[in-house]
């Protein structure tokens, strides 16, 4: 007779356990398909919005390659990649953030914590003044221009790669801590950060003016080439976090934890490290420097779902997107028909909320 009990508990407490598990799933699937709803809702407004009016049925009829010539050169030609850029790169930079967070062991680990943006923006003032990419063009709004950005970007990728190469290859011979790995990119950044400065110091004034101009991020100065470049870089780089997804997990119960479960931790955690770099400098060499996304859009996501990375990936991809998608559309939008730096959008926002949720974590302690 006691058995018999035994084996009816034993059954009902798995049957709770797969219950609770049901739940636990269902409850994050559904997140992650509200977010997409939000970010759909948000992509229609963004293509509505902007400083000449097109109607829905206009834009529809330009998607499909009926509409006038103003509406296909609005929508196909400006507004539509402007949109795509925002989806494919803040998912980008918020799977960075996420995975650095992870790799790391620290929360506040983001694209920029390696000096990849200062490496970045060190590559974008060298093309512009010493190769001579920037230059003045009229008296207008738009006076100072970027006469050769291929050079422009070439130049950030190839410093913000360096950067990340220097880093990983100390840390591999090294065998540094993530701590190490921290204090090294912060270093790193600072020396990029002199040179930016010293270059600038003996440049001109529209030298200066255009350097200053490519570090404020705009997601306007993509076209359909440099969208595909970013969403089969970042596409490719989303799958190989999602295979690493379970030794992230093991990494969260820390380095022992997931060495005893047979994860290979300095492997992972390179390349960990190496795919999440080549994210940013992508996504930095063509946009130029947008703050805050891989640092705020992990947490968010991490305070509200945990820290299981099976849905923290993608959900933090999703959610990264909306955030600089709504920072575009706020900066297109704000003070039309004047456009304002995304990049200064994201951390105006990103600033207030992240001390509004560490404010809330600390009350609940």
């Amino acid at each position: 007779m006691k058995d018999v009990i035994k084996i009816n508990s034993r059954t009902a407490v798995n049957k709770n356990g797969i219950e609770a598990y049901k739940s636990y799933t269902a409850k994050k699937v559904a997140i992650a398909i509200c977010s997409i709803i939000i970010m759909i809702i948000l992509s229609i407004i963004a293509i509505n919005a902007g400083s000449t009016n097109i109607r829905f049925n206009e834009i529809f009829r330009a998607i499909i390659g009926q509409g006038t010539e103003v509406s296909n050169i609005v929508v196909l030609h400006i507004r539509l990649p402007r949109i795509i850029a925002a989806i494919v790169a803040g998912a980008g930079l918020s799977v960075s953030g996420c995975v650095m967070q992870n790799n790391l062991r620290n929360p506040l680990a983001s694209p920029s914590t390696l000096g990849i943006s200062n490496a970045a923006a060190f590559g974008a003032n060298l093309a512009i003044i010493i190769f001579g990419a920037g230059s003045f063009r009229s008296l207008g709004a738009d006076a100072v221009i970027i006469n050769n950005p291929y050079i422009v970007t070439l130049s950030a990728f190839t410093l913000s790669m360096t950067a990340a190469f220097v880093i990983l290859l100390l840390a591999k011979l090294r065998s540094f801590s993530p701590q190490s790995i921290i204090l090294a990119g912060v270093a790193l950044g600072s020396l990029f950060s002199a040179g930016t400065t010293l270059i600038q110091y003996f440049a001109d004034d529209v030298q200066v003016a255009a350097a200053v101009f490519w570090t404020f991020g705009d997601l306007g100065r993509v076209s359909w080439n440099e969208v595909i470049i970013m969403a089969v870089v970042i596409g490719i780089a989303l799958i190989y976090f999602m295979l690493k997804r379970w030794d992230y997990n093991a990494l969260d119960s820390g380095e022992e934890s997931a060495k005893s479960l047979g994860v290979n931790v300095e492997r992972v955690r390179f390349g960990g490290m190496f795919v999440s770099s080549l994210i940013t400098s992508v996504a930095v060499a063509f946009l130029g420097i947008i703050g805050f996304i891989g640092l705020i859009s992990p947490q968010i996501v991490r305070r509200i779902i945990g820290g299981d990375h099976r849905f923290l990936i993608p959900i933090s991809a999703i959610t990264g997107s909306i955030i600089l998608l709504f920072a575009d559309t706020l900066a297109r939008t704000i003070i039309a028909p004047v456009i304002l730096p995304v990049g200064a959008i994201t951390s105006f926002l990103g600033a207030p909320l992240f001390l509004y949720l560490l404010l809330r974590g600390h009350n609940r302690k």
